[in-house]
């Protein structure tokens, strides 16, 4: 599996050669072969790419991720076709049946609020416990909206009571930055896989192009919480933003083997879309810090 993030973030030129993306600055070059990248990011509105790099990018299945002139990531590049049967997994993913998406989406959020109760538990935060205590509440489908309850409880117990996660601050913007890392690394293994990002299980939005992308990252998202929580004094500058790509190469448990969250990622997104297919039991990620 490939393992490298590149962050581009001063004035540069980047292209392809030879199977290498190539970084000029000045008079310096700097070459990555792809079989080595997972995911580029380009942090400055002064780089310029080479088509050709495009091209091999999305042939390659490797992630790009834009951010705009105050550094926020705002877009991706994605590959049309992720798999050699993509068009009879859209097929299958559209008559997903409303029973089968409520039953999972069910368990999603019972390891979202799981792993929220554990962020709570383990940074000796009060109210860890009455979090906990929703995940038996939640039923199919999560039609009484435990999922939001907890998440009432859970952010104004992690951050403060005056926290609001609509608020232009630098917790919120650590926690979109990482969010955003999160969901393009999902949208790029949900089309690897030959689905479409669009169709999702619980999110519906005709304005969203990745519903299906939001309700598999859930489970994810309290792994940047706690980072977030643990860097709340610091200045969310370059040296932050490269401390969020690289928690996604951290160590952590899923399935008895310890990987790394890129590659857990994988796995968790693979395993799930199979529930729709063969019927594979639902496999939790469990954040242990």
């Amino acid at each position: 599996m490939s393992f490298r993030t590149v962050v581009v973030t001063d004035q540069a030129k980047i292209s392809y050669k030879n199977r290498f993306l190539v970084v000029k600055k000045d008079l310096d070059e700097k070459y990555i072969h792809l079989s080595e990248i997972d995911t580029v990011i380009v942090d400055s509105i002064s780089v310029s790419i080479s088509s050709y790099l495009l091209k091999e990018l999305a042939v390659n299945k490797i992630n790009i991720i834009f951010c705009d002139e105050k550094h926020h990531p705002f877009g991706e590049l994605q590959n049309y076709y992720g798999s050699h049967n993509t068009s009879k997994k859209v097929i299958q993913q559209s008559k997903w049946t409303i029973q089968k998406k409520n039953q999972l989406w069910m368990q999603i959020v019972q390891n979202k609020i799981l792993n929220q109760a554990q962020v709570l538990k383990i940074t000796k935060t009060n109210q860890w416990q009455l979090v906990y205590s929703y995940i038996d509440e939640v039923t199919i489908g999560d039609k009484t909206n435990r999922e939001g309850h907890a998440a009432k409880v859970y952010f104004n117990a992690l951050f403060g009571k005056t926290f609001e996660r609509n608020h232009n601050d630098s917790i919120n913007s650590a926690l979109n930055y990482g969010y955003a890392i999160l969901l393009s690394t999902i949208n790029k293994e949900i089309i690897s896989n030959g689905f479409l990002t669009q169709l999702g299980i619980h999110h519906k939005s005709e304005f969203n192009e990745f519903n299906l992308s939001c309700d598999l990252m859930e489970v994810f998202r309290p792994v940047i919480d706690h980072f977030v929580y643990y860097n709340q004094q610091r200045s969310f500058d370059q040296d932050y933003k490269m401390d969020l790509v690289n928690l996604f190469n951290h160590n952590y448990r899923y399935k008895n083997r310890k990987y790394f969250l890129k590659d857990i990622i994988s796995l968790y997104v693979k395993n799930t879309l199979e529930y729709f297919e063969t019927g594979k039991n639902y496999e939790k990620f469990i954040f242990e810090g």
